[in-house]
């Protein structure tokens, strides 16, 4: 009966610590076409194939067109965030080149 008990403390540790890296903030800071980040900054395109890791990563094929709405800086620049059709998420910069640049300035602003 203990040794199931110390398995089962042992399977939550597991998840538990699984779901804590998941959720993990991958920049104190990010940069954005406006305050609120909701301005698109750039329009670029997919120079590779990319599969995120989790569903927080936008998943794209070579070719297609991405909106940028933010870029994490400081402890993350590789990242950024934009929109492809309905979904959303991180990606990396070196995935993709700039087709258009929207704004003329970015500001720089916590993430939530």
């Amino acid at each position: 009966m203990s040794r199931i008990l110390d398995q089962r403390i042992l399977l939550l540790v597991i998840s538990f610590s699984a779901s804590a890296q998941s959720t993990k903030v991958l920049s104190e800071w990010k940069k954005c076409g406006d305050p609120e980040c909701e301005k698109a900054m750039s329009r670029v395109q997919a120079t590779t194939d990319y599969l995120g890791p989790d569903c927080r990563y936008l998943n794209f094929k070579t070719g297609e067109e991405i909106m940028v709405y933010s870029k994490l800086s400081r402890e993350n620049e590789n990242l950024w965030t934009g929109s492809k059709g309905k979904d959303f998420g991180y990606f990396p910069r070196d995935a993709v080149i700039v087709e258009e640049v929207l704004i003329g300035e970015e500001v720089e602003v916590l993430t939530k």
